[in-house]
């Protein structure tokens, strides 16, 4: 008797595939100062942090100085409210823990919990009272607390079968700025404080609504060789301004020694041409310049240009007893006083 054995020839068939979470991740700090006046409030009753967002989502912290109820007077408590109606419950993790022992690394998550409309999850016994008075947490009568909070958005089926062709990040940015700097095909041309730059009318006009109105309205036949003179600007921010509008990146400034001042001048000029994503680059980046020297400067900017993220950057540092009393002692603030009086007035009232 003989066998046989059925076989199959050809290639083997390879895949892989893997179940992703899409999640959002970041933490917000509360300071509780003057703790010891906090513990006159009542059993059950909470102080409510500011709003705050994370991973798409609007929270709050409620903190309980004497408990959530008298099973838990002798304790503080913490917790996470999601604030805002959803259709279906916000799957998140979280984890609250004393400030000065927070670090950057990875968080040992060991809250899981749903959040339904305006509902809240946290720790009824945080910390006993008796024990954070006498620790290191409790510096000149106040503490901080920080609540890590990891949002799961969705779930996916993600193809991580092996790869045979790798295509590469797109480097058109590179063939846009090529294109600006050696002129081939430009059709207009800026004189800038008497430094002379070319450029394309179509990608002035795509970027910029205010190039576009400018340049396609005042065009005509055979208008191609007029030069458009540009007032009030320095050539170095024209320049930078072009190299946006060819590249959608930020110029790099390390060179210069006035770096704060240019990106001063280059949030004016986005402004002025209606760019607004570069205008939101540089009020990010002048926040990171906001001292006392600085602010009255920065604030006024913020004023003219409408720039609410940076104009309360800097009521942020002015919330500080030291920088509020050094800028008040300082010649900026006087100049401030008179030139815009009604920064002054919202000031006082914050």
């Amino acid at each position: 008797m003989s066998s046989s054995k059925a076989g199959v020839s050809g290639d083997l068939s390879r895949s892989a595939s893997a179940i992703v979470a899409h999640s959002a991740r970041g933490y917000h700090i509360l300071k509780i100062d003057g703790y010891s006046l906090t513990k006159n409030l009542p059993t059950g009753e909470c102080i409510k942090s500011v709003p705050f967002a994370i991973g798409g989502h609007h929270w709050y912290i409620t903190y309980y100085p004497n408990g959530v109820d008298s099973g838990t007077a002798a304790y503080i408590g913490m917790y996470l409210h999601l604030d805002e109606d959803v259709a279906k419950p916000v799957r998140a993790q979280y984890q609250f823990r004393f400030a000065n022992n927070a670090v950057e690394d990875p968080v040992e998550f060991d809250e899981k919990d749903s959040f339904d409309s305006h509902s809240g999850w946290g720790y009824t016994m945080f910390a006993k009272r008796v024990e954070l008075e006498g620790s290191e947490h409790m510096k000149d009568d106040s503490f901080s607390v920080r609540c890590d909070i990891l949002v799961i958005s969705e779930f996916s089926a993600e193809d991580t079968s092996p790869a045979f062709v790798e295509v590469p990040p797109s480097d058109m940015h590179r063939h846009l700025d090529n294109l600006l700097w050696t002129g081939r095909g430009a059709d207009v041309v800026f004189n800038v404080a008497g430094a002379t730059f070319t450029a394309h009318r179509w990608m002035l006009a795509a970027r910029s609504p205010v190039f576009n109105a400018e340049l396609f309205g005042m065009m005509k036949e055979g208008d191609t060789g007029a030069v458009v003179h540009i007032h009030d600007m320095d050539p170095r921010v024209f320049k930078a301004l072009l190299s946006f509008i060819y590249t959608d990146l930020f110029p790099d400034m390390t060179d210069e020694e006035d770096g704060d001042a240019m990106v001063q001048h280059l949030l004016v000029a986005a402004d002025r041409y209606g760019m607004e994503r570069l205008k939101l680059i540089c009020e990010g980046k002048l926040c990171k310049y906001i001292d006392v020297d600085s602010v009255a400067t920065i604030l006024t900017l913020a004023e003219q240009h409408h720039c609410h993220g940076l104009k309360k950057a800097c009521f942020g540092f002015l919330k500080s007893p030291d920088n509020l009393r050094a800028f008040v002692a300082s010649d900026s603030f006087q100049h401030l006083n008179t030139s815009c009086p009604s920064i002054i007035k919202e000031l006082l009232i914050r």
